[in-house]
């Protein structure tokens, strides 16, 4: 036999397991099944896996596993947008590459408000906030499992007023799901932070320090990335143009960052996360219009 002939055959027995000892599930290690197998898996295989044994549905049922889950199953071939009508919840698959025809699924919306009610603020993590605008209140949604939560309270708290307040969803490194909102009244603002670990708000003191909050900016909703919540805020009206700012979930701290200069009088932005780096659309040249997209460093 030729060595090319003998490194050929070598090579079938590695890849097809002949020649040595075959290997069980049980070799491969908890760590290698959760973290490198049954995270892979979508939402319903995770169910049935729960009733394999004790052990899988302790390991399955943490709040860890379910955020590392969300995060990797979190792609571009697997996003998705909703459309609310009526009492029924449209669900749509999110494909640049399908031409054909969209199908959709759909759900029934848990709470008790009218549809043409409810505005869908923001999303993290297939979590989504909600705001019912005949009356303010903030729910926190995850339309998989139909569960919801109410996050307003008889302080006020989390009663939201469309286009002068501000709100961003974010996970702190506790794992707790986090929704921070932001309030302007007769120009003064107040932020205010819920858990929904400990189902309960707290204040951040320090906000209404930033002399640039006042007056009648239009705040972006929050765009989360690496441990900052961020924030665009169009200052037009007072001859400031468009600033950027980003909130600091450790430290729970604002803090002005550096936005692309232009020479044109007019120009507005929009974040996105892309392979987990912030990216910002920049429009900008009225009357003729261009769109640049940047990329934060550092």
């Amino acid at each position: 036999m030729s060595t090319n002939n003998l490194q050929s055959c070598k090579r079938k027995m590695f890849l097809h397991g002949q020649g040595r000892q075959s290997t069980s599930i049980d070799d491969l290690g908890l760590d290698i099944l959760v973290y490198e197998i049954l995270i892979r898996l979508p939402a319903k295989g995770v169910g049935r896996s729960k009733c394999v044994c004790k052990e899988w549905l302790s390991l399955l049922s943490t709040r860890h596993f379910a955020m590392m889950h969300c995060r990797h199953i979190s792609t571009s071939y697997n996003q998705k947008f909703i459309a609310i009508g009526s009492r029924l919840c449209s669900v749509f698959p999110l494909s640049c590459e399908d031409s054909g025809p969209l199908l959709n699924s759909r759900i029934l919306l848990p709470f008790e408000a009218p549809w043409n009610k409810v505005n869908i603020l923001t999303s993290f993590e297939g979590l989504l906030c909600v705001c019912f605008r005949n009356t303010g209140k903030l729910v926190i949604w995850n339309p998989l499992t139909r569960a919801f939560k109410e996050v307003s309270n008889s302080n006020s708290r989390g009663l939201y007023k469309p286009k002068s307040d501000a709100i961003g969803l974010y996970v702190d490194k506790t794992d707790d799901y986090k929704l921070l909102h932001i309030k302007r009244r007769r120009g003064r603002m107040w932020v205010h932070v819920y858990s929904s670990m400990f189902d309960s708000w707290h204040k951040i003191t320090f906000a209404n320090k930033l002399r640039c909050w006042r007056g009648k900016p239009i705040w972006s909703n929050g765009t989360f990335c690496k441990g900052v919540l961020y924030f665009l805020v169009n200052c037009f009206i007072e001859n400031k143009g468009v600033m950027l700012f980003g909130f600091d979930v450790e430290s729970e701290r604002f803090r002005l960052k550096t936005f692309p200069r232009f020479p044109h009088a007019y120009y507005d932005g929009n974040l996105v996360v892309v392979h987990k780096e912030l990216h910002m659309f920049v429009t900008h040249g009225l009357p003729n219009w261009t769109v640049d997209l940047w990329r934060m460093e550092g």
